[in-house]
């Protein structure tokens, strides 16, 4: 969306669709092993996490943060890529990701920090490439990932309730209990009405607009036949809950290409820019 919004070229979309992927791939495993070091003993008395490495013992503490290390250490090479504005936002949500593992401990929305993390790179993508947040645009984009992730993961947390139920463990699937389809469709229709206010704001096409009313319609109607006291049922709707990231991406891309083919006419968006390099900075 930022390369829509900004006019840049293949070059830099692809390059940036690139470097996201890898510094995905290396935070979300990072914060993946912070959290199975904080659940090490809670993932003993849940039957679907007691075979994880270090609830089993197949792993030590040590050897778990030593690959941590590697992990973050990935991600830095991954974050100073970018420019110091972006460098700065990055570092900021390391907030969210260690402190995440300990809100399932304190509050019954863990779900609600997830989203907060697992959402930074709206934010974190729109300055990689224009060097500053359009809070205009990525705002409802971030809030719409937030509820996104309220979705997906209190279907993904209903695997576990009795389990959690009994080891202390909270969640919005046992808050929210036999009201879960209601409220999870309350945040869906709420994702969907942000999304699109994200792109209104940066003048998407159909591309975009179509993938974003098909996604939603599509977790609707999954939605309606989901049996949540049924452990496998709540996972298949968590996976289920993937394609609308990839169809809205889809989408989003789709917009880009029909601008390049068309002769790259720029969108009517009025984007800040700040120096993209530390070149440009000297």
């Amino acid at each position: 969306m930022a390369s829509y919004a900004s006019s840049a070229s293949p070059q830099v979309l692809v390059g940036n669709i690139a470097l996201f992927g890898i510094g995905a791939l290396l935070m979300r495993g990072a914060g993946c092993t912070i959290n199975d070091l904080w659940d090490r003993n809670l993932d003993k008395g849940v039957e679907r996490t007691r075979s994880r490495p270090l609830a089993s013992g197949a792993l030590t503490v040590p050897q778990a943060v030593g690959f941590l290390g590697l992990q973050l250490a990935g991600g830095l090479a991954v974050l100073t890529q970018l420019n110091w504005y972006s460098i700065q936002l990055g570092a900021s949500s390391l907030l969210f990701v260690g402190t995440y593992p300990l809100m399932k401990r304190i509050t019954y929305w863990p779900q609600f920090v997830l989203g907060l993390t697992f959402n930074w790179g709206a934010l974190l993508g729109w300055s990689a490439v224009t060097g500053v947040v359009d809070w205009s645009v990525c705002a409802p984009l971030y809030a719409s990932g937030v509820l996104w992730t309220l979705v997906y993961d209190t279907a993904y947390a209903h695997q576990d309730k009795s389990d959690d139920a009994l080891v202390g463990i909270k969640s919005t699937a046992l808050l929210f209990g036999e009201n879960t389809k209601p409220v999870l469709l309350a945040f869906l229709l709420g994702s969907c009405l942000l999304a699109g206010v994200a792109g209104l704001g940066n003048q998407q096409g159909v591309g975009y607009f179509s993938s974003l009313l098909i996604g939603t319609f599509m977790l609707g109607l999954k939605l309606r036949t989901v049996n949540f006291n049924i452990a496998q049922q709540g996972g298949m709707y968590f996976r289920y809950c993937g394609y609308f990231g990839w169809m809205l991406f889809a989408g989003a891309l789709i917009d880009y290409l029909i601008w390049y083919k068309d002769g790259k006419k720029r969108p009517l968006v009025e984007v800040r820019r700040q120096p993209q390099t530390h070149s440009e900075l000297s």
